[in-house]
């Protein structure tokens, strides 16, 4: 029995034994609350998220969003259509190829309200291939559970953000992210009030099945204030954090060029939240039974923390990347490499990568015993990080 058929089995006997905690509405952001969220997201019932499945999620998305009591970012719609650019339609209407989803929540503060931040997720996924659906639990249902219950959080909250937060759902970011190439292209509010945009993609899962606890976030070397937010709102006991530049693993199969990609080119800092690839990465067997839920609640509430300290600073991060080679990416790099080697039965390399490995893993150690890492040393690193997660955990 196929893992995809075994699924629609269970949900059909059952049509959604999640309903409860799926109801829930409460400023608690739990464990039982994203199982919800994944375990329909993930289900037969969106067909892996593509095509009419897209759709539909749109729509159970934007009845997410209301049912917090969320108005529409675009006017009066949760809806921006992404028109296909290729043609027009019939008799002269344009045609469209997929819609992001947001949600306002608008700013109390009158010197800071026209400013505003975006915390994001991609919706879609792979769809089908023949008769096997691609349900996508960790791609990215649980960035979209994140979203969500982060946006109910700060929607049922006494005290509201002193700038204004646009909650977004995009679609087509499989498809050479359509969905956020079009939203900074024709954003809701000024352009230039932009003042952070955050984005999560697999943030249930680990690295390769060994980074159990960790979850990585690059963007920080955008800017020094965010750098500062990162170090300073500390996470929950059981969950590391990872600081990475977005150049050390870009364009590699452990972190794609993703949904940051249309902000970071037009100057905005940003925040990309990931715990990275592992076995069933775009496989049939991405399933919402193997996302590890506490571990997807901690990251969810330490960002919803640095969506709040963002949302009511007195001064908005500055775009200034930084210059200096960043030590703590030596340290997170190095953790990865001696969890590999620790748990040979997890992630299964030849004699000749472990001896690279090693000898990647003993020069790192050098570098972040000696406290100081040159450019030559960083850009070793890149190439050296981007060798070792291209060859072992392809």
């Amino acid at each position: 029995m196929t893992a995809t058929l075994a699924l629609a089995l269970a949900l059909a006997a059952d049509p959604f034994p999640y309903a409860a905690a799926e109801a829930e509405l409460s400023e608690a952001i739990t464990p039982a609350e994203l199982q919800a969220h994944v375990y329909r997201l993930a289900s037969p019932e969106f067909r892996g998220r593509r095509g009419p499945g897209a759709a539909r999620t749109a729509q159970h998305v934007a009845d997410l969003f209301k049912r917090a009591g969320l108005p529409p970012a675009f006017g009066d719609s949760y809806f921006q259509d992404i028109p296909w650019l290729l043609g027009n339609g019939d008799h002269g209407n344009p045609s469209f190829v997929g819609r992001n989803v947001a949600a306002v929540l608008p700013g109390s503060d009158p010197a800071l309200k026209d400013e505003w931040i975006v915390p994001s997720a991609h919706y879609d996924h792979l769809g089908e291939r023949g008769l096997t659906i691609y349900p996508g639990a960790d791609d990215n249902a649980s960035g979209v559970a994140m979203l969500v219950e982060v946006a109910e959080a700060f929607a049922l909250a006494r005290q509201k953000p002193k700038r204004t937060i646009v909650f977004v759902a995009f679609d087509l970011e499989e498809q050479a992210l359509q969905g956020s190439t079009h939203f900074a292209v024709h954003p809701p509010r000024p352009f230039d009030k932009l003042k952070a945009f955050l984005t999560a993609d697999l943030i249930g899962r680990s690295m390769g099945n060994v980074m159990d606890e960790c979850v990585y976030v690059l963007g920080s070397e955008s800017s020094p204030g965010l750098r500062r937010l990162v170090t300073d709102v500390k996470p929950e006991s059981g969950l590391s954090i990872g600081r990475l530049g977005a150049d050390l693993v870009g364009g590699t199969r452990f972190v794609a060029r993703s949904d940051y990609g249309p902000f970071r080119d037009r100057r905005v800092p940003f925040l990309f939240f990931t715990t990275g690839v592992h076995p069933d990465y775009h496989k049939p067997t991405d399933l919402p039974e193997r996302v590890d839920y506490a571990k997807l609640a901690r990251i969810s509430r330490w960002i919803r923390d640095l969506t709040r300290r963002l949302a009511d600073e007195p001064a908005a991060p500055a775009w200034a990347p930084l210059a200096a080679p960043d030590l703590d990416e030596a340290r997170a790099v190095l953790a990865l490499l001696e969890r590999t080697l620790e748990r040979p039965e997890t992630v299964r390399i030849s004699a000749e990568q472990r001896a690279g490995v090693e000898s990647a893993r003993d020069r790192l150690m050098g570098i972040v015993s000696r406290g100081t890492i040159t450019p030559a040393e960083r850009a070793w690193l890149v190439s050296t990080s981007r060798q070792v997660l291209l060859t072992i955990f392809q």
